[in-house]
């Protein structure tokens, strides 16, 4: 099975998810707030969805389902992550989300692809730079709205190989 994982509480999660289902298709859309993360123990392959809330906090629903998340083995999978932040209001702590998220799967050595360029982002500091680039695709619709598509359809290029 192959899935995309994610959690919206403005819609902007959800709208970038099914962006990605549409260049994905073998890929099933869940929406954690209502079906959970035990899926995940299902997947093969897997993108999480994660924004980025407050001082750097994870959206409520990855919130709850944080505990479960770091119990689960992601050992023998293919991990890709995409976050959402707003680099002007949150510079400080910009897609920090994201980098909890990869944190938890990647903690056992486990491979996360799609890692994308830090350019044309305009922040201080961020959780989810490793080795001078996100550790996922980063979405800013509150601030560059007009990237999302071209970004989405770079990265689904970018790792519908490896997924």
């Amino acid at each position: 099975m192959k899935a995309i994982f994610y959690a919206s509480s403005t819609g902007n999660t959800e709208f970038v998810s099914k962006m990605i289902k549409k260049r994905l298709e073998d890929f099933e859309l869940i929406d954690i707030a209502s079906d959970g993360i035990s899926k995940m123990n299902d997947c093969s392959s897997l993108i999480i969805g994660v924004s980025t809330w407050g001082e750097g906090d994870l959206q409520d629903d990855w919130e709850d389902c944080y505990d479960e998340l770091q119990e689960m083995d992601f050992s023998n999978k293919k991990i890709a992550l995409f976050g959402l932040g707003d680099q002007e209001s949150y510079g400080d702590e910009f897609v920090n989300a994201m980098g909890t998220i990869y944190d938890v799967v990647s903690k056992d050595g486990n491979e996360v692809v799609g890692f994308t360029s830090t350019d044309d982002y305009d922040f201080e500091e961020s959780t989810a730079v490793r080795n001078g680039e996100f550790v996922g695709l980063v979405i800013d619709e509150d601030n560059q709205s007009s990237l999302t598509k071209s970004r989405v359809d770079t990265w689904c290029q970018e790792i519908k190989n490896t997924l």
